[in-house]
């Protein structure tokens, strides 16, 4: 009988023992079940800071006239940031070829993988502003008709005014697939580029 006494201690201890790490793993399972379906709180999720195109819409390989000097095949083997406006290029374009040129900088390693196109929807061109200040920049002159139906792509064709704080988005496949608003903060077009970058096996 004395030795039934520590077997049954030892039991109950091991089941206490057994409890413990039952509850560990459960208890915060049970809290985090509670909180979700039994509260309105939901964690915040993480979003795209541009706007999503939906569906990308495919762009014809350019066959317009290129006005800069840089080699870069447009629309194709290389991420592109765009910018549709007027060649003369006001306060609103100029603002947002510097914000281009800043977001590939803070690339960092990947910025070879990104190309900076402005698309010259009238007025072309303003050269020396653009080949000074903006080197290795692909301008292409799509004023006449040839360009009419690409410009036509590219949200906010049409309404005056509407692109003129615009930036977009093309995947080496030649997908229009975003929009930015140039003056929003500028961090987030980094870093939604530096993710979709992150994540792409092409370009």
């Amino acid at each position: 009988m004395s030795g039934a006494v520590p077997q049954a201690s030892l039991r109950a201890r091991n089941l206490r023992t057994v409890g413990t790490l039952a509850a560990l793993f459960l208890v915060p399972l049970a809290l985090a079940f509670c909180t979700y379906y039994a509260s309105g709180w939901r964690p915040i999720r993480h979003v795209n800071h541009g706007v999503l195109i939906s569906p990308p819409r495919p762009l014809a390989a350019v066959g317009l006239p290129q006005v800069s000097l840089a080699a870069t095949p447009v629309f194709r083997r290389q991420w592109s940031l765009v910018y549709v406006g007027d060649g003369a290029c006001d306060a609103s374009c100029r603002w947002a070829l510097f914000m281009m040129r800043q977001t590939r900088l803070g690339l960092g390693d990947d910025m070879t993988r990104v190309a900076r196109v402005f698309l010259v929807s009238s007025g072309c061109c303003d050269r020396e502003f653009l080949a000074r200040d903006y080197p290795g920049l692909a301008v292409i002159d799509a004023t006449g008709p040839r360009g009419a139906a690409l410009l036509a792509e590219f949200p906010g064709a049409g309404v005056p005014g509407r692109r003129a704080h615009t930036l977009y988005i093309v995947d080496p496949l030649g997908n229009l697939m975003m929009s930015y608003d140039a003056r929003a903060n500028p961090h987030g077009l980094l870093e939604d580029l530096q993710k979709l970058l992150r994540l792409s096996h092409i370009g």
